[in-house]
C-alpha cells in the first residue's frame, strides 16, 4: 500500500516535469499567472482609485506587479534566478540603451529635416514632456516583457534563435496593427525596425534592461521631444514640428516610424547587434538542430 503511493507520487512527479518541458505548456502558465495579475490588479485598482487623477499610479502599479508576477513565474515554474530583469548590475546597459535610443530617432529626423520633409514652427513648455514620462515607461517595460521576455526567450529555448526571433519580431509588428494609420507597411516595419533589433539586443545581453531604455528613449523622444506621432498615436510635446513629403519617406499619419528611411537605418542597427549576438556565441539552435548533432 505504501510503496503504491509512493510510485503514484513519484509517477506524478515525472508527469509534471515532462509538461513542463513543452514551451507552450510554459508560455500558456506564464501568460496565464502576469495576465491574471494585469487584469485582476486594474479591475481592483480602477473600483477602488478611479479617475484621472490615480491613472499614473494605476499604471506604474500594474507595471510593478506585471514585474513581480512575471518574476513569481520565472522562480516557481523554470526555478532559476531572474537574471534577465537585473537592475544595478545592468546600468551600463541602460544608460547605453537611452543613447541609443536618442540618438537613433535624431539621426531619423536629422536626415528627413536635411530632405527637407522635417519641419520645426515653435516650442512648448519644456514641462509638457513630464506627463509623458510614466507613459513611455510603462509601455517600454511592459511590452518589452512581453515580446522579448517571454515570447522570443521561450520560443528561443525550443525552437532556436532565428525562428524565435522571426515569430516575436512579427507579433510585435502586427501587435500595431490596429493603431491609428496603421498599414500593413506599418506592421512590417514595426516588426523588422524595432522587432528584430530589440530580440538582438536581448540576445546579446541576456538582459531586460538595454531593451527597456532602448524602447523607452525612442518613444520619449519621438513623442514627448519632436511631437511626432508614436506608433500611430499624436503626440503634443517640447517642439511643435510637422511634416511634409510622401508618406513613404515620412511615415505619413502612423509617424516616422512607418518611414523606408527608419526601417533601413533600425534595421542595419539590428543587423549590427545580430552580428554581435553571433559573435559572442549567443545563437541558440533548435530543437532539430540539436537531435541532428546527436
Amino acid at each position: 500500500m505504501i510503496s503504491t503511493e509512493i510510485n503514484a507520487g513519484l509517477n506524478k512527479t515525472v508527469w509534471h516535469q515532462k509538461l513542463l518541458q513543452y514551451t507552450l505548456v510554459k508560455f500558456l502558465l506564464a501568460v496565464l499567472i502576469v495576465g491574471s495579475v494585469q487584469f485582476v490588479s486594474r479591475k481592483l485598482m480602477s473600483q477602488f482609485l478611479p479617475g484621472p487623477d490615480w491613472v499614473v499610479f494605476r499604471n506604474m502599479a500594474a507595471m510593478t506587479l506585471g514585474l513581480l508576477s512575471y518574476a513569481f513565474y520565472v522562480r516557481l515554474i523554470e526555478k532559476r534566478r531572474v537574471t534577465e530583469l537585473a537592475t544595478f548590475s545592468a546600468w551600463k546597459e541602460w544608460l547605453l540603451g537611452l543613447v541609443m535610443g536618442v540618438m537613433l530617432f535624431v539621426l531619423v529626423l536629422g536626415s528627413l529635416s536635411l530632405l527637407g520633409m522635417f519641419h520645426i514652427d515653435g516650442y512648448n513648455d519644456p514641462k509638457v514632456m513630464l506627463k509623458y514620462l510614466p507613459i513611455f515607461v510603462v509601455v517600454a517595460v511592459m511590452e518589452e516583457l512581453f515580446f522579448r521576455g517571454m515570447i522570443f526567450r521561450m520560443m528561443e529555448e525550443s525552437m532556436g534563435s532565428v525562428v524565435a526571433l522571426l515569430i516575436s519580431a512579427l507579433a510585435f509588428g502586427f501587435a500595431h496593427a490596429s493603431n491609428p494609420g496603421a498599414t500593413l507597411f506599418s506592421s512590417i516595419a514595426i516588426a523588422v525596425e524595432a522587432g528584430i533589433a530589440f530580440g538582438a539586443v536581448f540576445m546579446l545581453t541576456r538582459r531586460l534592461a538595454f531593451c527597456f531604455a532602448m524602447h523607452f528613449s525612442w518613444n520619449f523622444t519621438q513623442g514627448a521631444v519632436f511631437s511626432v506621432a508614436v506608433s500611430g498615436t499624436d503626440s503634443k510635446g517640447w517642439l511643435q514640428t510637422h511634416m511634409t513629403g510622401p508618406d513613404w519617406l515620412t511615415g505619413g499619419a502612423f509617424g516616422a516610424e512607418a518611414s523606408v528611411l527608419t526601417v533601413f537605418l533600425a534595421g542595419m542597427m539590428g543587423v549590427v547587434f545580430l552580428y554581435l549576438a553571433w559573435k559572442k556565441g549567443q545563437f541558440k539552435p533548435a530543437f532539430w538542430e540539436k537531435t541532428k548533432a546527436v
